[in-house]
């Protein structure tokens, strides 16, 4: 087990069962999360990470290394291709915002969704990420942040990398809980974006369970045969149940959705699929994000020259509708773009 699998309650229940003062919870949960310095743990706490915490120990310590770091031109991404225990490799990006930083984090290794256009699409499921997992790409996001720009703070996080977060729901949620708890990490809940491809019945299980994260839906077909062309599990959660799931969503929590939409040419960018949008999600508190399409060898696709169109007709519907800000295009940012540009290699 990874120790930073377990919650703060966890960990105060092991102490306990260890006969150390679960008081000592705050103390360890500091030295993992904020300061790693020994020298400010009680006695008692530092005998039992040293008895517990290492190689060939109780709990495993560090889940992955990084197997290749790549930098784009203007120095505001950072993408780093990690190898877990197992051997399998994913990919975390560090993207830099003016007055922000954001980490995009995986959720699986590779992803059973299928999406067309999408390079982890192509590769198919691996397996899950365990919590401690996805807790560990923020650890090395903020590390390397804290080198390049000591002064700045991690403050957002989009589960938008690797896989599908909703098909790996409990392990992502109780990593969610670790990252935003604000003894650690401390990241703001509201500032965390957890995006689908439209898994209906975990979208209807974040609603009732009221979750304070932010939730993105990939949907980029605005009918049926549209949508099942680029997105096949609409074959299992047809657009109509998806978006109705929408609507329950936000009258059940109050919050907006934010709708991606990949600007294909010829494919989902023409004024008549704007307007059929706009119809589908009338009366939905829902924010449209516009992404150019990332060229990939396993599609032929090719990115649009209509956006600027498609965008005017969601405004004038009255639709809040903006291009995502592309970062990290020279260094493959894009969803398993790396990984696959390593296989292809190997």
């Amino acid at each position: 087990m990874y120790i930073f699998d377990y919650t703060f309650t966890e960990l105060e229940q092991i102490l306990r069962d260890d006969q150390i003062n679960p008081h000592h919870t705050k103390a360890l949960w500091g030295f993992l999360y904020r300061h790693r310095d020994l020298n400010l743990l009680p006695p008692p706490l530092r005998r039992w990470i040293d008895i517990h915490l290492g190689e060939n120990k109780r709990f495993e310590w560090d889940p992955m290394e990084v197997a290749d770091e790549i930098h784009s031109s203007d120095g505001l991404t950072r993408k780093f291709l990690l190898r877990l225990g197992d051997g399998q490799v994913i990919e975390t990006v560090l993207m830099g915002y003016e007055k922000r930083h954001t980490v995009c984090v995986s959720s699986q290794a590779g992803c059973a969704m299928g999406c067309v256009f999408c390079a982890t699409g192509q590769m198919g499921f691996v397996r899950d990420l365990r919590p401690g997992e996805i807790v560990a790409q923020v650890l090395h996001a903020r590390k390397v942040l804290k080198r390049y720009h000591p002064d700045a703070s991690l403050k957002n996080m989009v589960m938008m990398g690797m896989g599908e977060p909703l098909n790996n729901y409990d392990a992502v949620l109780k990593a969610l809980e670790i990252i935003s708890d604000e003894r650690g990490i401390s990241m703001t809940a509201s500032k965390i974006t957890i995006s689908t491809v439209g898994v209906v019945p975990n979208i209807k299980r974040l609603a009732e369970e009221k979750h304070p994260y932010s939730l993105a839906v990939s949907l980029h077909g605005s009918n049926e045969e549209e949508r099942r062309a680029l997105v096949p599990v609409s074959k299992r959660w047809p657009l109509d149940m998806l978006v109705q799931s929408c609507r329950d969503y936000c009258d059940s929590t109050g919050k907006k959705i934010f709708f991606g939409w990949t600007l294909i040419d010829d494919k989902n960018d023409s004024p008549e699929t704007a307007e059929r949008l706009a119809q589908l999600l009338q009366g939905m508190d829902a924010h449209i994000n516009l992404i150019p399409l990332n060229p990939t060898a396993g599609y032929n696709g090719e990115p649009s020259e209509s956006g600027k169109k498609f965008q005017q007709i969601l405004r004038q519907a009255g639709f809040p509708c903006t291009f995502r800000q592309r970062r990290g295009i020279d260094v493959a940012a894009g969803c398993g773009m790396l990984k696959a540009t390593k296989v292809k290699a190997s």
